[in-house]
């Protein structure tokens, strides 16, 4: 899994529609980090939930309820036949799905995710996941409208198709990017690809996943680790503003359609 809201969004819609239980929510989360709090986002959400307000200039690890309470509010948020629990990948400059200019929206898009909880067209729950400085998680809860028009989601099939050419997409870019040289002490692309995907194994995915969104999932994660290494060990740096350019040109495409390949995946049921 690449993220703590594509475990709690993916274990929390199995828990809603009765086929996990609320332990395996809260084990999935665990295996991100052992040490989770929830916090408000906003005065405004702490004075509607109880929660206390963790401020941007407080210190995240020491201010926070348990890891529990994020059951309640997701039940909570849940109020009708059409409320959703919602992944969101925000980039700046791509804010899809998101209710633009709330405190959510700008959380989410700092964080490059978040969860979006509610009946399209209302108010519903935003949660946003912040590591602090000891590697603890908190979860930041907002009050936030759902947009009554959510962003069309690519079909599994065409997901599937577009993770299997950005395999072969990402490693030319690998190459383009001459990163064939030994990476950081001595150890080889292949290596460093293998260990950014040994994070994700830890993660496991709820036994009423689809499996074709489970494929999806993996291959996304794959294309994810080869363009990691490719950016974090090249063998020459970009020396001239043109070759950030072409560089981020070569891979911003596939970024984009890991993207949109874990949302549908995510949102697959």
């Amino acid at each position: 899994m690449s993220s703590p809201s594509a475990s709690l969004t993916v274990w929390a819609a199995a828990w809603l529609a009765g086929r996990s239980a609320p332990d395996d929510v809260l084990d999935a989360l665990r295996a991100w980090a052992p040490q989770q709090t929830v916090a408000a986002g906003d005065p405004v959400t702490g004075g509607h939930t109880g929660l206390p307000w963790a401020a941007d200039d407080e210190p995240t690890a020491v201010v926070g309820a348990g890891i529990m309470v994020l059951l309640k509010l997701i039940r909570e948020a849940v109020d009708g036949p059409d409320a959703q629990v919602r992944l969101v990948l925000p980039i700046p400059g791509d804010v899809r799905g998101l209710p633009v200019g709330t405190e959510f929206a700008a959380a989410a898009t700092e964080a490059g995710e978040g969860i979006l909880i509610g009946t399209p067209g209302s108010d519903g729950t935003g949660l946003v996941p912040i590591w602090t400085d000891d590697d603890a998680l908190q979860w930041r809860v907002y009050t936030t409208p759902v947009p009554r028009a959510l962003a069309p989601e690519m079909p599994l099939g065409e997901a599937e198709y577009t993770m299997r050419e950005a395999v072969r997409d990402a490693a030319d870019a690998l190459q383009q990017l001459q990163t064939t040289r030994l990476g950081s002490g001595g150890v080889g692309p292949r290596e460093l690809v293998e260990a950014e995907l040994a994070g994700h194994s830890r993660h496991r995915y709820p036994d009423s996943m689809p499996l074709r969104a489970r494929r999806i999932l993996d291959t996304a994660d794959q294309v994810a680790a080869i363009l990691t290494v490719a950016e974090r060990e090249p063998a020459s740096a970009p020396t001239s503003a043109t070759a950030v350019a072409a560089q981020e040109a070569l891979l911003r495409p596939l970024w984009n359609a890991i993207r949109a390949a874990r949302l549908a995946a995510v949102h697959a049921r």
